[in-house]
């Protein structure tokens, strides 16, 4: 394709891009922020509608004390100003002026407080939870670990499902643009969930604002939280805390679903996670390991090497780097214990897993080693051997 036709088609994806966009402009997402919202989000829990209300509360409160004290400001500016022959008074201090100044503002702190402390200490109050979900933030994605409750065992990973074609502009944007993710939260509905969060990497926030959850993820810290959503639906959320150049694309799903759904979802992800499992001894031939190793490198390794593994930033290029191309040694030691900026994948996808990422990169784009790494080669050297 020469030059004009590069051009032309870049032009026709930009425009068609542009135009998606504002057609999803005027759309509500579901379960995340609606068109000209000005308040809050729509609660989905008490404990969201006690803010709620705590929020009009305070913002009347603080509406009538402004129009109260500037009302008399001014009031005494115009009244009272010398154009008029105002004379100023003559008074020294007035004990009772004092005890009225210092009462008043005392009582309607109090009356702020009483009920604000009563929201925060239910907010804190995760004891006798249902299920209990250990969230852990990583740059850029969030992994979650049910681990007490119906469920206990599952564990997976939730990765912005967003394509780097509509981030570019080069495909149409669908009404969850970057609140997207390819493995959602689910949760029963009227269940209380205890949130126990940690970090990875750096600190990353969990936010879902229709929950009334914000918790911070913070790395060697364990956090915790609780929600009790009383509403079958979709909700979305994203990483509150600056945590990198990819903190935009950080999404939260929390799927709430009915009891009888939850327990058909329980038994059909232990099912699938059962048919996932590794058989270490077995072994694959090249393009299956790089088939399967390009799915997790699109899912987990991208957000900072890049699909084209030309890398970016402090993150460097993968395509003809010395690590990937040289012996497999130093390779396996930074997928299973991570190194700088780069995280530790054992024990956060399997050894399968990492088997097949490594067999793609070290065969993928520029390079062609032409090598095989089977999930037996990943469970020696985590091994030692």
């Amino acid at each position: 394709m020469n030059l004009f036709g590069k051009v032309t088609r870049a032009s026709f994806y930009f425009v068609a891009a542009f135009d998606t966009a504002i057609a999803h402009a005027a759309e509500n997402m579901p379960g995340g922020p609606a068109v000209n919202q000005l308040n809050f989000a729509a609660p989905a829990t008490k404990i969201m509608q006690e803010i709620h209300w705590l929020h009009w509360m305070m913002l009347i409160i603080c509406a009538l004390i402004f129009i109260g004290v500037f009302g008399v400001m001014f009031y005494s500016i115009l009244k009272y100003r010398k154009s008029l022959g105002a004379k100023s008074a003559s008074f020294h201090e007035s004990t009772t002026v004092e005890i009225i100044w210092t009462v008043i503002p005392l009582l309607i702190v109090i009356g702020m407080a009483l009920p604000a402390t009563k929201t925060v200490v239910a907010m804190k109050d995760t004891t006798n939870s249902d299920i209990t979900i250990k969230t852990t933030g990583y740059q850029w994605k969030w992994g979650y670990d049910y681990i007490k409750g119906e469920g206990d065992g599952i564990s997976f990973l939730s990765t912005m499902s967003t394509s780097r074609e509509a981030i570019n502009n080069l495909a149409p944007k669908s009404n969850t643009y970057l609140m997207e993710v390819d493995n959602e939260m689910v949760v029963p509905v009227g269940k209380k969930i205890r949130l126990i969060t940690t970090a990875n990497d750096v600190i990353h926030s969990w936010t879902i604002p229709a929950f009334g959850v914000k918790q911070d993820a913070i790395p060697g810290f364990v956090r915790d939280t609780w929600f009790r959503a009383d509403t079958i639906g979709k909700f979305r959320g994203q990483c509150s805390e600056l945590c990198g150049a990819e903190h935009a694309f950080m999404p939260i799903v929390v799927n709430v679903v009915s009891q009888d759904d939850y327990t058909k979802w329980v038994e059909e992800k232990k099912k699938e996670m059962g048919a996932a499992s590794d058989d270490p001894t077995k072994v694959y031939t090249l393009d299956e390991q790089k088939e399967r190793g390009a799915k997790v490198y699109a899912a987990n390794c991208a957000a900072c090497h890049r699909p084209n593994g030309k890398g970016a930033g402090t993150f460097p290029a993968l395509d003809g780097s010395k690590v990937v191309l040289g012996p497999k040694v130093a390779q396996y030691n930074i997928l299973i214990n991570g190194k700088s900026a780069m995280p530790k994948w054992a024990g956060v996808i399997s050894d399968g897993d990492i088997a097949a990422v490594m067999t793609y990169t070290r065969n993928a784009w520029g390079n062609k080693t032409g090598e095989i790494i089977q999930t037996q080669n990943i469970v020696s050297a985590r091994a030692g051997k």
